[in-house]
Formats: C-alpha cells, structure tokens, sequence
C-alpha cells in the first residue's frame, strides 16, 4: 500500500513539475496580447526611462510640453507613450476593454484609481501637521511624552519624497475623505463589473485623518514594548516573536481587570475592544482604545490627555468608511487589498485589516494585508498574523512586496533618532522575502485557508515560487498563490503565468491624464533603476519584433 501511494504521489509530482515549467524567454507567449505598436510604444518608453535627464526632469518637461502643444495635443501624447504605457485609461468604462483583454489571455487585474492632488511642497507640509497634529499637543506641546517616530515632523512632511510608485494622500476634510471613499467604491463595484475573482486597492491614509493611525500606531508599539519587559522579567525574553504576541492578547485582558479597583471597569475593558463590530460601533469611544500601560505603577494611562468631540468623530468616521469598503468587497465578489504604508502608521493599517479579516475572511479571503519584506520585523508580522488566522479559523491574505517607502523612512529614521527599520541591503531583503513567503506557502501545504499574492517583478522570486509550488504538489488550479506586476511592466512574466493557468493580476491604474501625472512621474523615475539594472525586457521585446517581421507579421493583431 506504501510503496502504491509512494508512486502514485511521484507520478502526481512529476505531472505538476511538467505542468507549472514556464518558459520566461518565449516572447510568442509573453507579447501575444500586444500588437506591434505596443512592442514599439513598450520600447521607446523603456529606453527613454534610462536618459538621467529626462527623468530628473519629468515633471518639468510635461509642464512645458502642456503650454507648448495645449491641454488636447500633449493628452494624446501621454496616450502615446507614458500614459499609455502604465495607464489602462480615464474612468472604470474605458478601462474595460484592456481588463477584458488581458483576462482573455489570463491576466485578471488589481483596480487602481490613481489621481493625486499636485500639491507643492509646502502645501503637503501644511497639510500634513494639520492633520497629524492633535488639539491637545496644540495647546500644551510635550506634556503628554509622545514618541517621536509616531509624531509629524514638518521636514518629512511631504509624504512624496523618496517613494517609488505608491499614491500619497493628504487629509483636506471629512468631505474629502467621503469622496475618496466613493471613488473606492466606483473602483469595487468596476473590479466586479470587469472581471470574475477581481481585486480593488484601497489606502487607509485616504480615508480618515492620520492622526489616528499615528497615535494608534504608537499604542499598539508600546504594550509591544511593554509585553517584552514583562516576559523579560518572568525569564520568557527567548520566547519567539510569536508566542510572546499571542499572550499579548489575554495579558491585555488581565492588566485591564488587575485595575478594575482604581478604574471604571467599562473604560478598561475597552482595552480588549479591538473587535471590528466594536470599532464602529457608534457608542464606543476610540480614545478607550488609545491607552498605555505605565510601566513603573502598571496602571493604564490614556496616551493623550484629551481628546475632542470632533476628533472621535473623526477616528470613528474612518473605521466606519473602511467597513462601508469591507461590506461593498463581499457584495460585489471583489477582493480587498489594503496597501501598507509607512512604518509610523503601518501598525495601525495592519492591526485594522487584520480584524477585518477576523469578520470578512471568515467563508473565503476577501481582504488582503499588505507586508512590506524590506522591514526587519516582517517575518514576525507574517508568522503572527498566520499563526492567529489558523487558531481562529479564518482564511489569511496577504500580498508580498519589497517595499516602496525605502529612502523616506532610512532618512526620516537618522535625522529624528530612532532605529532604521529598514533591512541593510537588497540582499537582505531578498532573503526576507523569500523567508515570508516560505512561510506562508508551508501554511497552504498543511491548510488550504491561506492565501498569498506574490507581487514582484523579480524573476528568481517567481521561479523560487513555482520551485517550492513543485516540490509542495500546489497546483495553480486551486489559486491560493497568486502573481502581481504593474501594467506596463514585466510583461514576460504575467502573460508566460497567466497562459499556463495561474492566477496572475496587473496592477491597473486608472484616471484622468492631468491627474495622473504626479504617478507617472513616479513611474519614470522607478523604471530608471529598473531600465538601467536590467535592459532584459527591451532585448526580449525587440526579439519579439524580429520574430514577427521575419515571419510577415507586421500587420499583427492579437487574437482573442
């Protein structure tokens, strides 16, 4: 019977290891999709992107090309090239032809509504200490011992700098954040419309005032911290990041109760009141919520001393937003990704996506978190999340990147005076990623409610992928490893994936071309390191050129 199943599993492996064998140099199979003024359109944009000037100056060149060519001129340009190349369209309508055709060559897609206000520099610093800044650090400065990494500090104000493709919002008001909430929305209900196991993109940041996730950034932080000094002192300063972060869980409910004869017994329970239907609930008050244990008394201290009406309305309105998103996700049959950000609000997003998925990720994965492997402490992040989801029972998602916030938060970290967060080198990171998603693909092997999106435009990450999938019999068929790359870019890998049955997906911006500007200037610039490190892509698309005029393509068309 052994030796039987023995075979019989060989013979399984060896259909799997045939079957998930991509080739990443056939061009035929990688630009079918394209005709030949794409390849070319492909060609010029890349090479353009390794011109230092041009790039450095990009946002200055499309201003000047705008006066000189007028508004009608220089969009049909941007369609021609940068904008055509990184952009599926202007609204969720004219972006469905590029959806439906990928899709009938296997690539789904990742809705995101790309627009960003131009700000200048000096209007995002406004903005920034605005809204970051509480009223009660307003009226008394420094009394309440804030840490200084989950503080605003003017000079990093302007979120922008040092950020490759990612969108930055700032906060204006509550109308704006409700705007921003309905463009999601519009952006939901098009990822369902377009396509069948769609994902939409959400950003915490543009639903609510960061002031919030600051100071809950910094709560969660510190009973981190303090939670450490406990297991220190009780000889438990080994125990794995893990362990230690499940006990936080009941230690929390303990302090609280160990306080109950100084305290108001609702008040301190409100520590455990990290229950999603909690959160928005319109009776409980957020600033429970935002308390620290002090660790020479072991009493529980709110970490500001005030807060006002509005600000809880504040805190509250964006929760509630965030579950509006959550519940039109579930209705709609679209997947939640909910993009991270910088390490002085991340805690937050990731512990508020994580009880979304306690309530949504209950039947099936609907919301996604989002772990950035150029953190040192990633591995811990991931390895808890997993650990909690499969104790709990409910379907873990997440999305693998490397991370885009790199030179903002090495900068931000030297000149205020606290710990690089950031891993030392590419290297480093490379591990770390390859370490994350080990982990989480063991996790599908032995229970099949995990879920991974491996974003990268890495080809070794991918075919470490697809080795580990071999060697683990996970076939793509059961699409619980996913693939995602920016549209516009590494072309080679999606369409090679999705043509041999995985579950792949483009990042799809979308908007109006004046108001995509500030990304694509982005984009340039990231592809100039891109480009320059690997010029892989041109000479795979020129191979694919050549192919095609030797073979009397020249009028190509894909068929589909």
């Amino acid at each position: 019977y052994n030796s039987t199943t023995q075979i019989q599993t060989k013979n399984n492996t060896d259909a799997q290891t045939r079957k998930i064998a991509i080739d990443f140099d056939n061009t035929h199979e990688a630009y079918k999709s394209k005709d030949n003024i794409e390849l070319l359109r492909s060609l010029l944009v890349f090479k353009l992107c390794t011109f230092d000037l041009l790039v450095d100056k990009n946002k200055e060149l499309m201003d000047l090309s705008k006066k000189v060519f007028g508004k009608r001129l220089f969009e049909r340009l941007m369609k021609m090239t940068f904008y055509g190349q990184f952009v599926a369209g202007e609204d969720h309508n004219s972006i469905k032809p590029l959806i439906h055709k990928n899709q009938a060559f296997g690539v789904g897609s990742v809705l995101d509504y790309s627009v960003e206000e131009d700000l200048t520099q000096e209007e995002a610093e406004k903005k920034e200490m605005d809204s970051c800044v509480s009223e009660a650090e307003k009226e008394s400065p420094g009394v309440d011992h804030r840490e200084k990494k989950y503080k605003a500090h003017r000079q990093f104000g302007d979120r922008r700098g040092g950020v490759v493709s990612a969108r930055t919002y700032f906060y204006a008001d509550e109308a704006k954040c409700d705007a921003q909430m309905e463009t999601f929305l519009n952006c939901i209900k098009a990822s369902g419309g377009a396509s069948v196991d769609g994902f939409s993109a959400v950003k915490m940041t543009a639903l609510g005032r960061p002031q919030f996730l600051l100071q809950f950034s910094e709560v969660l932080v510190k009973w981190r911290r303090f939670f450490n000094l406990l297991a220190a002192q009780q000889g438990k300063s080994g125990m794995d990041a893990l362990e230690q972060k499940l006990e936080l869980e009941q230690l929390k409910v303990r302090i609280a109760w160990s306080n109950t004869q100084s305290r108001d017994v609702t008040e301190v329970k409100t520590i455990d009141l990290l229950d999603w239907n909690s959160l928005i609930n319109d009776r409980t008050k957020i600033s429970n919520l935002l308390v620290i244990p002090n660790v020479e008394n072991g009493q529980l201290e709110p970490l500001l001393r005030k807060f006002t009406v509005e600000e809880e309305k504040q805190m509250k309105r964006m929760l509630q937003r965030v579950d509006v998103l959550a519940k039109h996700a579930v209705d709609n049959g679209v997947r939640l990704m909910v993009d991270a950000e910088q390490t002085y609000f991340q805690p937050a997003i990731s512990r508020l996506t994580l009880e979304m998925q306690r309530i949504f990720n209950r039947e099936k994965p609907i919301i996604f978190n989002t772990y950035q492997c150029y953190l040192k402490e990633a591995y811990d992040n991931v390895s808890v999340d997993v650990e909690l989801s499969r104790r709990e029972g409910w379907y873990f998602g997440a999305k693998l990147v490397r991370g885009a916030y790199m030179y903002q938060e090495r900068s931000r970290a030297e000149e205020i005076g606290y710990e690089d967060p950031i891993n030392p080198d590419y290297e480093a990171t490379n591990r770390m990623y390859h370490k994350c998603l080990e982990f989480v693909l063991e996790e599908i092997d032995h229970n099949r409610k995990a879920n991974v999106m491996v974003a990268s435009h890495n080809e070794d990450t991918v075919k470490f992928t697809l080795g580990k999938m071999n060697e683990m019999g996970l076939s793509p068929t059961e699409k619980k490893v996913y693939f995602g790359q920016l549209l516009g870019m590494c072309d080679q890998i999606s369409f090679p994936l999705g043509q041999a049955g995985f579950p792949v997906y483009k990042y799809v911006p979308y908007g109006p071309v004046n108001e995509v500007i500030p990304y694509l200037s982005r984009r340039a610039l990231e592809n100039r390191g891109f480009m320059k490190g690997s010029q892989r892509e041109r000479s795979l698309l020129w191979k694919e050129l050549k192919r095609r005029l030797l073979n009397g393509q020249i009028l190509y068309k894909p068929v589909y």
